[in-house]
C-alpha cells in the first residue's frame, strides 16, 4: 500500500507536475505536427496534381492579403523613419535613416510582419475551413471515395504559404523603403543623395535572402499550423473555434521563436 503524500508536500510538488505535464503535452504536439509535416510533403510532389486547387489557394494567400500587407509596409516604414529621425538627429547623423530603415525591413521586420499578417488572415481562415469540412465528416466523405485530403486540402495549402509569403515580404520591403523616403526626404529634409548612398552601401544581396528565407520558413509553419488545426478539430462548432484560435496563436509564437533561432543562424 503507498504512503499517503503529505498535504504541504503536494504544494510544493503541485507547481512541478503542472510544468512537466505542459513539456510534455508541448512536445507531443511538435511530433504530431513534424509528423503531419512529413506526410504532407510526401503527399505534395505525387500525382494527381490538381493545378487549380493550387492556383486557388495562391490567389488567396497571396492576392487576397495584399492590400494588407502593403498598408501594414507603407506605416511601418514610415514610423520607423519617424523615431531614427528623432534618435539619430541627437547625434547629427540623420544619413544613416535610410540605411538603418531598409536593414530593419530586409532582415526583420518585412518577414516577420508579414507572416504575422498571413497568420491573422490566412491561417485562421484555413483552420477554420479544413475545421469545419471535418466536423461535418466531409473530409472523411473524401477519404471513403479514395481522394487523399493531405493531398487535396492541405499541400496547395501549405505550397501556397511558402511560396507566396516570400513574394508578400519584398512587396513589404519595398513599400515600406517608399514610405520612410517620403517621410525621411520629403517631410524631414533629409539630403535624397546621402539617404540613397547609404542604402547602397550598406545593404547587401545577403540582407535580402535573410529576411527572405526566414518568410519561407514563416509561411511554411503559418500554412501548416493552420491546415493542421483545423485538420485535427473536433466538437462541432466550438472546436472549430478553438481551432480558428490556436491557429493563430500558435502560429504567431512559432514566428517569433523561429526568427530568433533564424537570426541566430545567420549571424
Amino acid at each position: 500500500m503507498a504512503a499517503a503524500v503529505s498535504p504541504a508536500l503536494q504544494k510544493l510538488t503541485r507547481p512541478l507536475e503542472v510544468i512537466g505535464s505542459g513539456v510534455i503535452d508541448g512536445l507531443d504536439d511538435l511530433g504530431a505536427v513534424l509528423m503531419f509535416f512529413f506526410r504532407v510533403m510526401t503527399r505534395m510532389f505525387r500525382p494527381p496534381f490538381r493545378m487549380h486547387v493550387l492556383f486557388t489557394q495562391l490567389e488567396f494567400v497571396g492576392v487576397g492579403s495584399l492590400f494588407i500587407v502593403l498598408l501594414t509596409g507603407v506605416f511601418t516604414g514610415a514610423v520607423f523613419t519617424l523615431q531614427s529621425v528623432d534618435a539619430f538627429a541627437r547625434f547629427s547623423a540623420q544619413s544613416l535613416v535610410g540605411a538603418t530603415v531598409t536593414l530593419a525591413l530586409a532582415r526583420e521586420l518585412a518577414p516577420v510582419l508579414t507572416a504575422l499578417m498571413v497568420a491573422g488572415r490566412v491561417g485562421s481562415a484555413m483552420a477554420t475551413e479544413l475545421g469545419t469540412m471535418r466536423v461535418t465528416e466531409q473530409i472523411d466523405a473524401m477519404e471513403v471515395m479514395a481522394v487523399d485530403p493531405l493531398g487535396y486540402l492541405v499541400a496547395p495549402r501549405v505550397f501556397a504559404g511558402a511560396f507566396m509569403v516570400p513574394l508578400l515580404t519584398m512587396l513589404f520591403i519595398m513599400v515600406g523603403v517608399a514610405g520612410s523616403y517620403l517621410v525621411a526626404v520629403i517631410f524631414s529634409g533629409i539630403d535624397e543623395g546621402a539617404y540613397m548612398a547609404r542604402i547602397e552601401r550598406w545593404l547587401d544581396p545577403s540582407d535580402l535572402f535573410q529576411g527572405l528565407s526566414k518568410a519561407l520558413v514563416f509561411g511554411t509553419v503559418v500554412a501548416l499550423i493552420g491546415c493542421y488545426k483545423g485538420f485535427h478539430a473536433a466538437g462541432g462548432a466550438r472546436g472549430v473555434g478553438q481551432a480558428t484560435t490556436g491557429a493563430v496563436v500558435i502560429g504567431s509564437i512559432a514566428i517569433f521563436v523561429l526568427n530568433y533561432f533564424l537570426t541566430a543562424l545567420w549571424l
